[in-house]
């Protein structure tokens, strides 16, 4: 199961960049630069001393990532967004690699200590913890590497402490030997992402249910509420204000049950393809091992896809997922339009709805309420959209065996799914569960409306229904009361056909219906004349 929170962006600090790099031999393991007595930071933290074949640098002895990650933190200081902003992609990353610990044990590369100490240390993330230690920034070049190595270090580290080693003596556990056994960033990240988003989706619908529960609750609150229906903004005919709201519960059901099928899309991984598809540093039964456990550790059923060098270079999946996130966005956006509008005023425009009040609209003019949750949501669509496109140049962008374009994909995708959960939350609190219906000027404008008239064009004719129209809008007046003075009808027949069932037509018409003979026709457009 996937244990992670709701993140709040807004509280994200800036990534810290480690300097003060001390050039040392490229071919000396790190393992053997960790000194016994820490130096000292410029900040006068202690640090420790770890190698790569790039040279050395100091590391906060407390930190659990380590030296590849130091240099990401100083490359990408782009977003200022670390990838621990996404837990459900944290949680995916230590589920391949206790996944990858447990195959490696299961074929006989990996020794069974070392095995325990990193499924342990990934249990621990998978939990909850540690996700601070994830720092490296969403954007970023090397095409996940950095996210990668940043993982494979902090469970490195983790594992060390719980065996009592200091963090960075690599000698005991090592994060690419031992961590990484089996695997390339090229396979284990694209597998985490989707993953991540898997685990994310699953919040996103549930969130997607609720307001579709909401948008149905106001439905049937809203049943025998007449009102006038609009085509092009004008007046069309009568429906109910709960067929207006069912219509958009319907939306959402529709829209729920598009995204569930996209979980297809990510259920095929290619974990065991290593750097470009050909399984090369992975026995031939790692693959299958490691994701048998996988569907074993996140519960869910991935598989592996049968050509692994095209799914290693193809991010048509991400693109697809992509379209119907946008697909969902776009059509809530729609809706908070409808809300926008039918709540418009409340004196000078529709006003058929009242929207909570949330907050002062104006600084200028007392008493101004604005529909401020509807349009946090429209300019969530608004990032989706964009976002979306980012992820269709991101996956046209690959080249050959590889596409190193996948974080920019990862993040899109990710904060995609995050602002819409929140922005589907805060519209049921704060905004669909507290509408309110004004019956008394919906009434009104049903009464005064032309549109009713078209319900009664199958007795009196349209010859008639037009007059009858001309007039009402000339004179404002009841609909009802001009067909009743013209002698169209009585009083009893036109309250039965312009009940709220009828005219909404809920009520079902099964038998012929009786025209009015031309001369009552006649007669009535000389009266309304």
């Amino acid at each position: 199961m996937n244990p992670t929170a709701t993140m709040d962006d807004s509280k994200t600090s800036p990534i810290p960049v480690i300097t003060d790099a001390v050039v040392a031999d490229p071919l000396v393991d790190a393992s053997e630069n960790v000194s016994d007595v820490p130096a000292q930071a410029p900040d006068g933290r202690p640090t420790r001393t770890e190698s790569d074949s790039l040279g050395s640098r100091e590391i906060p002895v407390d930190a659990y990532w380590g030296i590849h990650t130091s240099r990401a933190l100083e490359n990408f200081p782009i977003a200022k967004r670390p990838i621990s902003v996404y837990p459900d992609l944290v949680v995916a990353l230590a589920s391949v690699k206790q996944a990858a610990a447990r195959a490696n044990l299961e074929i006989g590369v990996l020794e069974p200590h070392k095995a325990e100490l990193i499924d342990r240390a990934c249990q621990l993330i998978i939990d909850g913890r540690y996700h601070d230690q994830f720092v490296v920034g969403v954007m970023q070049g090397g095409a996940g590497t950095s996210t990668n190595m940043n993982a494979n270090e902090v469970i490195a580290n983790i594992g060390l402490e719980l065996d009592g080693h200091p963090k960075g003596d690599y000698a005991h556990l090592h994060p690419i030997d031992d961590v990484n056994r089996s695997q390339s960033t090229n396979d284990t990240y694209p597998t985490a992402i989707k993953i991540g988003l898997t685990f994310a989706l699953a919040h996103l619908l549930d969130e997607l249910a609720l307001l579709r529960d909401s948008f149905a609750n106001k439905a049937a609150e809203f049943r025998n509420i007449l009102k006038v229906g609009r085509t092009q903004l004008q007046d069309a005919v009568p429906m109910t204000l709960g067929q207006e709201f069912h219509g958009f519960a319907t939306t959402l059901t529709e829209d729920h049950a598009r995204l569930t099928e996209t979980k297809w899309l990510l259920a095929e991984i290619n974990l065991g393809a290593t750097a470009i598809g050909t399984g090369i540093t992975a026995d031939p039964g790692y693959a299958a091992a490691a994701v048998r456990h996988l569907n074993v550790i996140t519960g869910l059923n991935l598989e592996t896809a049968p050509d692994l060098i095209e799914s290693t270079s193809d991010a048509g999946a991400f693109m697809s997922f992509s379209g119907s996130l946008k697909r969902s966005a776009i059509k809530l956006s729609k809706i908070c339009n409808d809300l926008r509008l039918l709540s418009s005023g409340p004196q000078a425009g529709l006003g058929e709805i009242n929207l909570p009040p949330r907050q002062a609209g104006s600084s200028i003019m007392p008493g101004k309420v604005n529909p401020v949750i509807p349009e946090v949501v429209n300019q969530v669509a608004f990032s989706v959209a964009g976002a979306d496109v980012t992820v269709t140049m991101a996956a046209e962008g690959g080249q050959l065996q590889l596409n190193a374009f996948e974080p920019v994909i990862a993040h899109s995708l990710l904060q995609s799914i995050t602002w819409m959960a929140q922005a589907f939350r805060t519209l049921r609190i704060n905004c669909v569960d507290g509408i309110t219906a004004n019956e008394e000027r919906l009434g009104a404008m049903v009464g005064s409306s032309v549109g009713v008239i078209t319900a009664l064009t199958p007795h009196i004719g349209y010859a008639a229904a037009a007059a009858l129209a001309k007039s009402a809008l000339l004179t404002g007046r009841n609909v009802a009361d001009l067909v009743v003075e013209a002698k169209l009808m009585s009083r009893d027949e036109v309250t039965r056909l312009l009940s709220p069932a009828r005219l909404s037509g809920l009520e079902v018409i099964t038998t012929a219906i009786p025209v009015i003979e031309a001369d009552a026709i006649a007669e009535a457009r000389e009266e309304t004349e």
